[in-house]
C-alpha cells in the first residue's frame, strides 16, 4: 500500500479529474502523454471462442490481470479495460520490471485459464514517429478511483499491431519474449470478482462498441432515445454481495503465487466470507465504512471506455427502447457515419481491483453479461 501512495507523482496526477461521464467528450481535458512513457496493450487471442464456451468471466479476469499487475508495480497509472484486453501507460523508469511483469501475466493467463494473452510494450515516441498520438484524460467519478480515456489514434494503432493486423515493425519492437518470464507469479493483489451478476432493473443490459462519428452526439442521442438521465449499468439497489462468490476459484488463482491451488481456495473462502459479512450487514471496522464503500462502488463502476475512434458502453436500457436504439444505430450505419456492434443480456458483471477500500482506492470494471463487449466487438468486426 505504501508504494501505491508514494508513486503517484506523474503527468497523470496533474490532470484535472473528469468527474462526470459526459465530461469525457471534452477533448480539451486530454493531455499528451510524455514521449518517454511506454504503452502496454493486451488482447486475448480466441476470446470470441472462449466467450462462446461460457468462459467470459475468465476472459474479463485475465484482461484485468494486466491492470492489476502494473498498478501494483508502478502505482497509479493511466489504464483502461476493454473486456478481452487492456491498455496502460507506464513510466520509463520501470521499463525492465514492467517487461518482466507483463511476461508473468501472460504466463498466468496461460497456466490458470488456458488463454493466449497477447501483450506488447512500446514507447509513446515510437507511435508519434508513425504519426499517432496518445492523449490521456483522467476520469474520476469517485475520489481515488481514476480511470483513463484515450484519444489520438495511438492505442488502436498499437492494438492492431499486437493482434498481427497492423504495422509489423511496431509489432516486433513491442514484442515481449517468453524468456522475459522468470517464473515468478505476477502480483495480482486486489483483483477479485465477488459481486453477484448485476440484474437489469430497467429491462436489459446493452453492450455497445461504436467506431466513428461524434461520440458526444451519439451519447446524447442515446440518452434522449432511452429517456435516461445517464447511460449507466449499476446502482446501489442492484448490488448484492455473494458468498461463496462465483469467482472464488479465480480469485484464489490470482492470490496463490506458488501455493498449491487446493490450499489457497479455503484461505480465499475465509477471506471473502469475512468481507461478505461486513458488506452484507454494512458493518464498519477501523477506517472501513461499508456504506461508503458500496456507494463508491456504484458511483465509480466503469461501464464505458473511450479510445481514439471507439466508444464502448454498457447500460441498463428500458426494454421498450432497445429496438429504437438498434434502429438509430442501424440508420447511421447505413449512411456510412459509424460502425457498431451491440449485444443484449439480462445482466452485467463486474471485475474488481480493490487496492484500499478504506481510502477509496478501488475500481470496478463492468462488462455486459455473457461476454457483452466481446460479442459486440465481433459484430463490429464483421461490419468493418
Amino acid at each position: 500500500m505504501l508504494r501505491v501512495q508514494i508513486m503517484t507523482t506523474s503527468f497523470y496526477d496533474r490532470l484535472t479529474p473528469i468527474q462526470s461521464a459526459r465530461g469525457i467528450f471534452d477533448d480539451a481535458r486530454y493531455a499528451r502523454a510524455p514521449g518517454d512513457w511506454l504503452l502496454a496493450v493486451s488482447d486475448i487471442k480466441g476470446s470470441t471462442q472462449a466467450v462462446a464456451e461460457g468462459r467470459h468471466s475468465d476472459v474479463n479476469f485475465s484482461a484485468a490481470a494486466m491492470i492489476a499487475a502494473l498498478t501494483n508495480l508502478c502505482g497509479q497509472i493511466p489504464y483502461q479495460f476493454g473486456g478481452d484486453g487492456a491498455s496502460a501507460l507506464v513510466p520509463p523508469s520501470d521499463e525492465q520490471r514492467v517487461r518482466r511483469e507483463l511476461a508473468r501475466v501472460r504466463a498466468f493467463a496461460a497456466r490458470d485459464f488456458k488463454l493466449d494473452l497477447r501483450i506488447g510494450l512500446v514507447g509513446v515516441r515510437a507511435l508519434e514517429q508513425r504519426g499517432f498520438q496518445v492523449r490521456v484524460g483522467r476520469y474520476e467519478a469517485s475520489p481515488g478511483s481514476a480511470y483513463a480515456v484515450f484519444r489520438g489514434g495511438g492505442i488502436e494503432f498499437m492494438e492492431q499491431a499486437v493482434k498481427g493486423r497492423g504495422d509489423d515493425g511496431l509489432a516486433a519492437e513491442a514484442m515481449i519474449a517468453d524468456a522475459e518470464n522468470d517464473g515468478v507469479p505476477p502480483d495480482l493483489t486486489g483483483l477479485s470478482c465477488r459481486w453477484t451478476p448485476i440484474k437489469a432493473a430497467r429491462g436489459s443490459m446493452v453492450s455497445l462498441v461504436i467506431k466513428g462519428a461524434d461520440h458526444e452526439e451519439i451519447h446524447r442521442d442515446l440518452a434522449g432515445i432511452t429517456g435516461l438521465v445517464s447511460l449507466d449499468a449499476i446502482s446501489e439497489k442492484q448490488m448484492e454481495p455473494r458468498w461463496p462468490p462465483k469467482g472464488l476459484v479465480r480469485e484464489a488463482k490470482a492470490r496463490r503465487g506458488r501455493v498449491p491451488l487446493a490450499l489457497m481456495i479455503p484461505v480465499t473462502a475465509l477471506i471473502t466470507l469475512v468481507a461478505y459479512i461486513f458488506v452484507k450487514n454494512r458493518w464498519n471496522a477501523g477506517r472501513f465504512n461499508a456504506n461508503r464503500y458500496v456507494k463508491e462502488v456504484a458511483e465509480g463502476a466503469v461501464d464505458f471506455a473511450r479510445t481514439d475512434e471507439s466508444l464502448c458502453l454498457v447500460f441498463d436500457c428500458p426494454l421498450d427502447k432497445i429496438d429504437a436504439v438498434k434502429s438509430y444505430l442501424e440508420d447511421r450505419c447505413r449512411r456510412g457515419e459509424l460502425k457498431y456492434g451491440l449485444h443484449v443480456s439480462d445482466h452485467a458483471v463486474m471485475t474488481c481491483l480493490v487496492i484500499s477500500p478504506e481510502h477509496g482506492q478501488h475500481v470496478h470494471f463492468v462488462d455486459g453479461g455473457d461476454g457483452g463487449y466481446t460479442k459486440a466487438a465481433t459484430q463490429l468486426k464483421a461490419q468493418v
